[in-house]
């Protein structure tokens, strides 16, 4: 009680060396508390980024490894080549399912395509005897194509990569076809290809394989594939023209019913961490796939968005990193100053019998009290302009987010047209194709937070401990007569 009563008074006594104190902890303690939101708001953000992504793998033609060996100089090397290009043995459906089952992969989708030709639709192109102009060959573009239209079959919503990515987006869409896109015979045919054969919504196509079996689909989507530039080919319809897109249940179905059809599989794998990436290849060729193919990760592309967030986290913790070092020393040497000149009171303290403890404990208490009442109107004003702060810092990230979570609905529909996009909480898969869940903090709880305050009591003990060092070690180090003796 004697060590509080005799800080208090010495407190109210010593106002303006205790003020000054007081302004640079308020100081430190605004500036930690802001530096503090916005690292904390920062690693929030890349947290968010990161599990906005899935960890990815796919399976990749290793083409270094078919052409090692490969001999150009003669036919016979040639001839080598083409027939190990031949046999290898490309995967199936099931192998795909045999593949994801695996304690490293936690689901999976792809994409599954044929081709096919029309039966009472044509394909989307018009012939020209003219010749083609100089810088896109001589004579008309070959035909690489022994069918009309390519049925590409998704496996679910964030199988669709060309709607997500933008380089599809849904033009016309009926009201239900979200809920039946993915069992059943419907399919979203290109706009120009239902300009070409004047088809609409809840149209039936007929569309046959080469042995002549047939099957009918409804069409509940026509959209229109955005195109940046010019095409390399000298064609008057956009690459997808005569893509129809359906579920992987009905190309199934159409590869069960014919299993001569060609096919093209595009298997995606949810793993859980990158680094079983090279333990799951192992598995899979013990499993049979081709060693011709790898497994590729999307690492590169789920840790680029968050670059910018992390020098704005790095800065944060540098900016942190030198107010506290400044902070701390600033305070060491005003704490100097401050014994020197109560030195006379150390001595007359020391003298009527005062333990160099209690004595020490006094002076470490006037800092804690006049820390404590500065800590928290630094926490507050901090919190304050905290918000306002990061809020502009990662205005970019934010809004960059809001944005491509609007630009995907769009892509499938968007909220304002009829059908729209499924409802969020029926796509949460979709957060794998980058769609960070990230939102503007507008309050002050969603930036400086108990963590924050937590932080700023640790920032302000560890102040109070540096700079009492230098009471501690001078009144140790103080005796009692030497400073009367050099007072009088």
């Amino acid at each position: 009680m004697f060590i509080l009563k005799n800080a208090w008074i010495s407190i109210k006594r010593n106002k303006g060396r205790n003020i000054l104190i007081g302004i640079i902890i308020l100081i430190i303690a605004c500036a930690c508390t802001i530096t503090l939101a916005i690292k904390n708001t920062a690693i929030d953000l890349i947290e968010s980024y990161k599990s906005s992504y899935n960890q990815e793998v796919t399976i990749s033609f290793d083409r270094a490894n078919m052409m090692k060996d490969f001999d150009p100089s003669g036919a016979e090397g040639r001839e080598s080549a083409r027939e190990r290009f031949d046999n290898i043995a490309s995967y199936t459906i099931s192998d795909i399912e045999s593949f994801a089952d695996s304690e490293y992969i936690e689901s999976y989708y792809y994409t599954y395509a044929i081709g096919l030709n029309g039966n009472n639709i044509e394909k989307a192109e018009i012939e020209s005897n003219n010749d083609i102009p100089n810088g896109y060959g001589h004579g008309k573009e070959p035909n690489m194509s022994s069918t009309d239209f390519t049925l590409t079959g998704y496996s679910s919503l964030d199988a669709m990569s060309e709607f997500i990515n933008g380089t599809y987006t849904m033009n016309e869409i009926t009201d239900n076809a979200w809920e039946i896109a993915f069992d059943g015979n419907y399919v979203f045919i290109n706009q120009e290809l239902a300009d070409y054969n004047e088809l609409k919504l809840n149209d039936k196509i007929i569309l046959e394989d080469e042995d002549g079996n047939t099957y009918e689909f409804e069409i509940i989507g026509i959209f229109k594939e955005n195109e940046e530039g010019t095409t390399e080919s000298m064609s008057m319809f956009s690459n997808s023209a005569n893509t129809i897109v359906t579920n992987a249940s009905a190309v199934t179905k159409i590869t069960t019913n014919n299993e001569d059809l060609r096919t093209t599989i595009n298997p995606t794998f949810i793993i859980d961490s990158y680094d079983n990436v090279e333990k799951l290849q192992d598995e899979f060729y013990e499993k049979g796939l081709d060693e011709n193919f790898v497994l590729q990760t999307n690492e590169e592309e789920a840790t680029s968005g968050i670059s910018s967030i992390k020098n704005i986290n790095s800065f944060a913790t540098t900016f942190l990193t030198l107010t506290l070092i400044i902070g701390g020393i600033v305070l060491f040497v005003i704490n100097m100053i401050n014994i020197r000149e109560r030195k006379y009171e150390i001595g007359v303290l020391r003298t009527i019998g005062i333990s160099k403890f209690k004595l020490t404990m006094q002076f470490v208490l006037e800092l804690v009290i006049i820390s404590f009442v500065a800590l928290i109107l630094g926490a507050g004003i901090g919190a304050v302009s905290s918000k306002g702060i990061s809020n502009s810092l990662l205005e970019n990230e934010i809004n960059s987010s809001n944005e491509r979570t609007e630009e995907i609905d769009k892509n499938f529909g968007g909220a304002d047209m009829k059908g729209g996009m499924p409802n969020r909480g029926d796509r949460g898969e979709m957060r794998g194709r980058g769609m960070p869940v990230v939102e503007a903090y507008d309050s002050i709880d969603a930036v400086v937070d108990i963590k924050v305050l937590l932080e700023l009591l640790g920032i302000g003990l560890s102040l109070v401990l540096v700079s009492s060092i230098a009471s501690m070690v001078s009144i140790q180090r103080f005796t009692p007569l030497t400073i009367l003796k050099e007072r009088s």
